[in-house]
């Protein structure tokens, strides 16, 4: 079954009524989610609602009710229940203009459903795709600074990411970002979060500490974040975590780029940021801004490119 199949199959039809919500369409389907396009009755305000529904073990009955494949499942699913309405809670908690803001969770056909705020724009990826890569050291250091205050405020909520890549930085208009896609999101356990299994990961944006469940912090977002600059720059993703232990010429391939209109302070943060020990990086979001010398970047006036930008927002998990 293609993808957007499976998704149609899956996901709840369009004039479907949850509590206080009627679904317009899903946008999008990933291993332990569904993300829909819906209205708030009420209000009559777009939004978008994220349902748990974990694909591999999850299967949807006629009445939309979500019930388990086999009866042994029901164990995952209910620890999967737990996790994402926890999780949901403490997002709820986070008011930051660069990070999506959940409004309600609920829970409604034998699951749970987070509802997120309707915003316009398009995903990071479609201006990397868009220019090859090459986007200007202007870009970068107006940009990735919000996103590294959204970050901070997160990180000081004792919450995780995890998962950060072009895909999950909305653009939206005047390039202000806006953190979506939380499918792996963690809360930190004192300084760092030290177990960690069946998370999500994207190979070339993950450190290596969360391909081998290891000593996972603030540190581990920081890589991602210098991998997706990697991107911006490149047009490509990093290469993964796993092949860099292997041979890891990284910094060489980030060093070339000196020569293309990058100066050797951005690159170098960026190559101290995607260190494979995690000792080596910035320990925090406000030590890898302050080796940005961020305070210095200038007013957002470059994204003149912005045109009919398309819906997107809570991303897929």
């Amino acid at each position: 079954m293609v993808k957007n199949e499976r998704l149609q199959v899956n996901s709840l039809p369009k004039g479907y009524r949850l509590p206080e919500y009627l679904i317009e369409k899903p946008i999008s389907e990933g291993g332990f989610s569904i993300v829909y396009l819906a209205t708030h009755l009420p209000t009559r305000n777009r939004v978008v609602i994220k349902e748990f529904f974990p694909v591999k073990y999850a299967k949807r009955i006629d009445t939309g009710r979500v019930e388990t494949i086999t009866e042994e499942a029901s164990r995952a699913f209910g620890l999967g229940i737990k996790r994402f309405f926890n999780e949901g809670s403490a997002l709820a908690k986070i008011n930051h203009h660069n990070v999506v803001h959940v409004t309600h969770i609920f829970r409604a056909n034998n699951t749970v459903y987070m509802v997120m705020d309707f915003e316009v724009g398009r995903d990071m990826r479609w201006y990397v795709k868009r220019k090859n890569g090459g986007l200007s050291e202007k870009f970068l250091r107006t940009v990735f600074p919000e996103v590294m205050s959204g970050m901070s405020e997160l990180h000081k909520n004792h919450i995780l990411h995890l998962d950060i890549k072009p895909a999950n930085i909305l653009l939206r208009s005047g390039g202000h970002p806006l953190i979506i896609d939380f499918g792996a999101v963690k809360h930190m356990k004192g300084e760092a979060n030290l177990e960690v299994k069946g998370h999500t990961l994207t190979q070339g944006f993950a450190p290596i500490e969360q391909h081998n469940h290891g000593n996972i912090g603030p540190w581990s977002d920081i890589y991602a974040i210098g991998a997706t600059m990697y991107s911006c720059i490149t047009g490509k993703p990093p290469p993964s975590a796993i092949e860099r232990v292997k041979k890891d010429k990284l910094e060489s391939m980030i060093r070339s780029f000196e020569k293309k209109k990058y100066s050797s302070s951005l690159l170098e943060a960026i190559n101290s940021a995607m260190k494979m020990d995690l000792t080596e990086r910035p320990q925090t979001i406000e030590e890898f801004m302050e080796m940005l010398d961020v305070e210095t970047a200038s007013p957002s006036k470059i994204m003149t490119f912005f045109n009919k930008p398309v819906l997107r927002s809570g991303g897929k998990n």
